[in-house]
């Protein structure tokens, strides 16, 4: 992030669901322009949904004064951490909100018992992609999601670089 913000990073709570909803409906519009359909999860997801998914989930927020300017929620499978709904206000896109929000998760994960973290984005979601590779991710699957495009499967240990477990 640049020096000259002011972002917090905590965990995501229940209560939360109804700015977070707001936040991933603008997020994710423009993955629906790049896919041409707005019916995908993230704009589809109701309120009721997103609370009841927030009642266990190891992800967290990024808060700007009083804004929700990012989310990302997140859960331990055995030792895989389940990254998704990545979420950042478009206004504040390319800030490093996004690697905040993934290095704070990871924590969080590792220290849950994740040995690695997966998560997954559209073929044509150049932007996230590149993010992902630029932290540490890399890819590991392509599934034909039925519309000529793939959902892109990427993953990163979380035993380096300070995120070994004891």
């Amino acid at each position: 992030m640049s020096d000259d913000t002011d972002v917090t990073i905590r965990p995501i709570e229940p209560a939360d669901a109804g700015e977070v909803l707001t936040l991933q409906r603008a997020a994710f519009v423009q993955e629906a322009l790049i896919y041409g359909t707005p019916d995908m999860p993230p704009l589809t997801q109701t309120l009721e949904e997103l609370e009841a998914e927030l009642a266990e989930n190891l992800g967290v927020v990024a808060v700007d004064g009083a804004r929700l300017v990012g989310a990302l929620r997140a859960r331990v499978d055995g030792d895989l951490l389940l990254v998704g709904r990545i979420a950042i206000a478009p206004d504040r896109a390319g800030e490093g909100v996004g690697s905040a929000l993934l290095a704070a998760v990871e924590r969080r994960g590792a220290a849950a018992g994740a040995n690695e973290a997966e998560l997954f984005t559209g073929s044509l979601s150049e932007a996230n992609l590149r993010l992902y590779e630029r932290v540490g991710y890399a890819e590991t699957q392509r599934v034909p999601a039925g519309d000529g495009t793939e959902q892109v499967f990427l993953r990163k240990p979380l035993t380096r670089a300070g995120f070994r477990r004891r």
